[in-house]
């Protein structure tokens, strides 16, 4: 299925390429001409209208890729449960890390308290 999207691809860019070619040539005679002859005037549009049609057809083909390769709801949903997840993992941790800090500081209070209670009573 890839090579055939890699072929229908090519072959719109291709078709791009060739609606595009006409158009410069076209739009250089009516300039360098100056005229208003409607032949020229008329191979301009038809070239550029021949250019936007296949615009089209390569920006459909873009859409249509970008829908195929969206994600259903279901893996979507999975995909954000597992990023909760571990956001959530990752604050248990972060939670974690500040209470030992919070326990080794209450030690620290809890030493300093009993050394000034000792020098209380020895007062």
């Amino acid at each position: 299925m890839m090579v055939a999207a890699g072929a229908d691809l090519q072959n719109l860019v291709a078709a791009l390429d060739a609606a595009l070619l006409p158009c410069l040539p076209a739009r250089e005679l009516q300039a360098a001409d100056r005229s208003t002859h409607p032949s020229h005037q008329v191979d301009v549009e038809r070239h550029a209208r021949d250019f936007m049609e296949t615009a089209k057809s390569l920006q459909l083909f873009f859409i249509k890729a970008q829908h195929q390769h969206k994600p259903t709801r279901e893996e979507a949903l999975r995909k954000e449960l597992a990023t909760l997840e571990a956001e959530l993992k990752a604050k248990d941790a972060l939670i974690e890390a500040q209470k030992k800090l919070l326990q080794s500081w209450q030690g620290l209070l809890q030493a300093q308290r009993n050394v000034l209670v000792k020098e209380l009573e020895q007062v």
